[in-house]
C-alpha cells in the first residue's frame, strides 16, 4: 500500500533585529577567523519532543516567546545580524552590524514523522534538508546566521541554525544558543513591559568581542589572507564564496548516531595503554578524545575500503581542532566570541589504518601533533592554512562538535532536546561528537555514509566493541 504524501510548508519568514538602541559594531577578522574563510557553513538541528503540541499553543506561546527572546539575545550578539565583507581598503574581512540589520527566522510546518527524523538512523533526504536554514553568500558579502523553527503538529518542533564558519566556532555558536535558551526560558506570555527591555546574561553566557585579545605579532592573518587570494582561480580575489560538498556528491546517504558508553571508552583506553604505552618509551596521550577518534577512523576506513576497493597506498588525512582560549600565552575568556581554534592534521597511509595497528597508530598520530604545540599553541601557525589546503582535494576525515559543548542542556523552556544533529557533516564527510543525551558520561557520534557503508560500519563498530576485554 502506498505511503501518504508528506507536506512541508514555509508559513512566514521574520527578520529579527536587535533592539533599536543597539549601536553600530564592526569586528575585524583575526587570523583565527580567516583560516576558515572558504569552509562551508555549519548546520545543526535541535529536535524538541512535545507530545500533543497544538498549532494554537505553538502560535500563541512558543513562537512569540522564541521571536522576542531572539531579539533580546541579539542585543548581546549584534554581529550575528551583521554582514561579512572584504573591502578593498581592508587587509582582512570585516563583520559590520548597522542598526536595523536583521537575521532571517523562518517559520515552517511539516507532517513528516518527528520520531523518524529524530531517530538514531535516518535517511539524508529532502525531509531533513527542509529543516535547515540557509545563509546568503555571494562573492561580495555573506550573512552570519540563519534560523528556522519547524512545527511538527502533535509531536514537537525543531530549531535549525546555520552559521558562517569564519564568523564563529562551535563554542561560540553554542554560547549563543545557550544564551537564547536562557532568555527564552525566563519569558512568560503574554509579554509584559517588564519583559521588553534589556535582559542581562549571567557571566558564563556573556560574550566577549574584544579582538585586541588576539595578538598577531608575526602577521599570520596577512599570510592566511594571501593564501586565499586566488586560491581557487577566482576572478574576484576577495570572493567570499565558500566551498561546497567537500566530501563529494553521494546519493543514498544515511545518517547514523552511535554511542560509546563510559565502559566502552575505558576498554578502548585500556587497549591503547597496553600497546602504545607498553611498547614505547615516549609519552602518548591516551584520552577519551584520542581513543574515540582513533576507533572511529579505523571503523570508517575499513567500511569504505570494503565498499569502494580503494588502493591501499592512498593517504588518510584526519583533521581535528584544538580550542586555544585557555592555551594562549595570555589566556582569554572562555566566552570569547569568534573563532579561537586551530586545526591539527594527522596524515597516515591507508594501509596503516587498515592494519592491526591502525587504532594504535591513530592514537599515536594525534598525540604527536599535539606534542608539537605543547607549551606554544601557535607553534607553526604560519603553515596551518597551507597544510589544510594541501589535503582539501582528498577524502578528508575531520571532527565537528565537542563533548564539552553540552548541547543537550539547551532548554528554551519546554524541555531538553531529544536529538541534536550536526547536519553539515552530511556534506563534508566529518564525524560529529557530543556528550551523551542522557548525561551518562558517554560520547555520542554522528556520521553520514551510503546505506551499504553504514551497514558495514555498524557491523565493524559493534563487533569491535564486543571483542574488547572487560
Amino acid at each position: 500500500m502506498a505511503q501518504p504524501a508528506t507536506t512541508f510548508k514555509v508559513h512566514q519568514i521574520f527578520f529579527i533585529s536587535p533592539p533599536q538602541e543597539t549601536p553600530q559594531t564592526t569586528l575585524p577578522f583575526t587570523f583565527f577567523d580567516i583560516l576558515w574563510l572558504r569552509f562551508p557553513p555549519v548546520e545543526r538541528l535541535f529536535f524538541y519532543e512535545y507530545p500533543n503540541l497544538k498549532p494554537s499553543f505553538f502560535d500563541t506561546i512558543v513562537l512569540p516567546i522564541l521571536k522576542h527572546s531572539l531579539s533580546l539575545t541579539l542585543q548581546h550578539f549584534p554581529s550575528l545580524a551583521g554582514t561579512i565583507t572584504w573591502p578593498s581598503h581592508s587587509p582582512l574581512p570585516l563583520i559590520t552590524y548597522n542598526p536595523g540589520n536583521s537575521i532571517p527566522f523562518t517559520i515552517a510546518q511539516t507532517d513528516v514523522d518527528f520520531n523518524v527524523l529524530s531517530s538514531d538512523l535516518s535517511l539524508v533526504n529532502t525531509q531533513r534538508l527542509n529543516l535547515i536554514p540557509h545563509l546568503t553568500i555571494s562573492h561580495q558579502e555573506a550573512s552570519v546566521l540563519a534560523l528556522q523553527l519547524t512545527l511538527f503538529p502533535n509531536q514537537g518542533f525543531c530549531v535549525g541554525i546555520t552559521t558562517h564558519h569564519a564568523a564563529l566556532d562551535g563554542k561560540s555558536s553554542t554560547l549563543f544558543m545557550k544564551s537564547w535558551a536562557h532568555i527564552s526560558s525566563q519569558l512568560k506570555t503574554p509579554l509584559s513591559p517588564s519583559q521588553t527591555g534589556f535582559f542581562s546574561l549571567p557571566k558564563h553566557l556573556t560574550p566577549l568581542f574584544d579582538r585586541s585579545e588576539i595578538k598577531d605579532p608575526l602577521g599570520i592573518g596577512e599570510i592566511y589572507a594571501n593564501s586565499w587570494l586566488g586560491f581557487c582561480g577566482e576572478t574576484n580575489d576577495r570572493s567570499l564564496k565558500v566551498w561546497q560538498n567537500l566530501g563529494g556528491n553521494q546519493s543514498d546517504l544515511v545518517k547514523g548516531l552511535f554511542e560509546l558508553t563510559t565502559l566502552d571508552i575505558k576498554k578502548l583506553k585500556r587497549l591503547a595503554e597496553s600497546k602504545v604505552v607498553g611498547d614505547r618509551k615516549k609519552k602518548v596521550r591516551v584520552t577519551s578524545f584520542t581513543v574515540t577518534c582513533a576507533y572511529l577512523l579505523a571503523c570508517v576506513v575499513k567500511a569504505e575500503e570494503e565498499e569502494e576497493k580503494v588502493e591501499s597506498t592512498e593517504r588518510v588525512p584526519f583533521v581535528f581542532t584544538v580550542d586555544c582560549r585557555a592555551r594562549l600565552d595570555s589566556p582569554i575568556s572562555g566566552t570569547y566570541f569568534g573563532n579561537c581554534v586551530i586545526p591539527r592534521l594527522v596524515v597516515m597511509k591507508r594501509e596503516e589504518v587498515l592494519g592491526e595497528e591502525g587504532f594504535f597508530r591513530s592514537v599515536e598520530g594525534m598525540s604527536e601533533v599535539l606534542d608539537e604545540i605543547e607549551g606554544d599553541v601557535l607553534n607553526g601557525a604560519e603553515n596551518w592554512i597551507s597544510k589544510i589546503q594541501s589535503v582539501m582535494r582528498e577524502r578528508l576525515f575531520s571532527i565537528a562538535g565537542s563533548t564539552r559543548f553540552q548541547v543537550y542542556d539547551i532548554d528554551f523552556g519546554w524541555g531538553r532536546p531529544k536529538k541534536v544533529d550536526v547536519t553539515s557533516i552530511d556534506k563534508t564527510g566529518a564525524f560529529s561528537l557530543s556528550e551523551s543525551r542522557d548525561h551518562c558520561g558517554g560520547i555520542e557520534i554522528g556520521l553520514a555514509l551510503t546505506k551499504s557503508q553504514m551497514e558495514k560500519f555498524s557491523e565493524i563498530f559493534y563487533q569491535g566493541l564486543g571483542s574488547l576485554e572487560s
